[in-house]
């Protein structure tokens, strides 16, 4: 027996923005406290957002000191602030780091302690209240953090998360119109994000046929229009392709998992602040050279999302086609394909592997289990660029 979770409503397509009245009527709110990230004020994206709560007479309690990759003491300062505001419905506007801080705060604003107490690896509270209702709207077609439960925070040398039903939004709004002013690189890196979420959730061994479903189909519909996104951030088709693929990303993910790509990621986020995506993007073709002969039924159907003719090819060619193309998809978005290109030094492998190995959450769910030695050999490769499982 499966199950599938995901948020109470969905709204997606261009325009959906404009359900924030119908949500404000429904939930008979009068004060909100609204989280974003500075550059969107610049921009003026939340703009229309502001309008629509101030014709419904909406007290507003602005809170734009949002950062990439969240330490704790971000979150904490947030969770207070929150407290303090009296709010009745949280909105959290932005990238993931936005979301995960809007949804973790919503709930810590009604529960005891802090954020650390609560974490998956080291906390030792349990989550008693729902907390205050969440409308969650991402500005990037990538991390899928508006239909998750989860809530990641960068700690000294790796990452840890918060997980928990209560951090499921109420509301998920995916509005296509917010991601047009995404520049190439953020519009790559969100849009790999969102791919990994998808052949990672696919290759879990916690997949199913639903989840499997909505995988394929994001697969199809970002590797169909990403390069079109990130080269020419002005075609609408494009962008709205990958916003619904990162949604059906996010909700296959969600309920399958991910395993190996985002559990070694965390590290490089934690110890060197790689961006989450770029994270993802460096070492998703080195994680499934490794772990291709373990799923290899399903590398030959990803092998249709790139449209790979079969040529004779036997199963493994084609799942170490696949491979090939992973690296390429990469590279073709402009994103760096080796570790080497970042700060990042031969001798950090041994740390970064012992790291990596704390991530049990994740890893358990990858179809190869991963030990210590085949970790250091991913990151060894994904260092030198090298494929090495033919």
């Amino acid at each position: 027996m499966n199950q599938f979770v995901s948020p109470k409503k969905i709204f997606h397509g261009e325009g959906s923005l404009s359900k924030i009245d119908e949500i404000i009527r429904e939930t008979n709110v009068r004060k909100v406290f609204l989280l974003t990230d500075p550059i969107l004020m610049e921009l003026g994206v939340i703009q229309p957002v502001l309008q629509i709560l101030e014709k419904e007479k909406t007290q507003v309690h602005l809170y734009t000191n949002v950062i990439p990759e969240p330490s704790l003491e971000i979150g904490n300062l947030v969770v207070d602030e929150i407290r303090e505001s009296k709010a009745e419905l949280v909105i959290g506007i932005g990238g993931g780091s936005a979301l995960d801080l809007a949804k973790a705060a919503a709930v810590l604003a009604d529960n005891a302690g802090r954020l650390e107490d609560y974490l998956n690896l080291s906390g030792s509270k349990k989550l008693i209240n729902k907390g205050l209702p969440k409308v969650l709207i991402p500005t990037t077609a990538g991390t899928g953090a508006e239909v998750t439960d989860i809530a990641v925070f960068s700690l000294a040398d790796t990452k840890d998360v918060i997980t928990h039903e209560y951090l499921l939004a109420d509301y998920a709004i995916v509005d296509p119109v917010l991601t047009y002013t995404l520049p190439p690189r953020v519009t790559a890196a969100s849009g790999i994000d969102a791919f990994t979420h998808a052949l990672e959730a696919y290759t879990s061994i916690q997949a199913t046929p639903l989840t499997d479903t909505l995988a394929l189909e994001a697969m199809r519909r970002i590797v169909g229009n990403i390069k079109r996104a990130v080269w020419n951030g002005k075609d609408k088709v494009a962008r709205e392709q990958m916003a619904l693929g990162s949604l059906f990303a996010g909700l296959s993910f969600f309920n399958a998992g991910v395993a190996g790509v985002h559990g070694l990621a965390y590290p490089l986020g934690g110890l060197f602040k790689l961006p989450h995506g770029e994270s993802n993007a460096v070492l998703l073709p080195y994680v499934y050279d490794n772990i291709w002969p373990s799923c290899i039924e399903k590398m030959v159907q990803i092998a249709k999302v790139f449209n790979l003719p079969a040529n004779e090819k036997n199963d493994r060619e084609m799942a170490q086609a696949v491979v090939q193309s992973l690296l390429e998809l990469v590279k073709e978005v402009g994103l760096p394909t080796t570790l080497a290109e970042y700060p990042i030094h031969r001798e950090d492998i041994k740390r970064l592997a012992e790291n990596g190995m704390k991530q049990t959450r994740l890893l358990r769910r990858s179809p190869k289990p991963l030990n210590l030695e085949s970790i250091e050999q991913i990151y060894q490769n994904a260092y030198e660029g090298v494929l090495t499982n033919r």
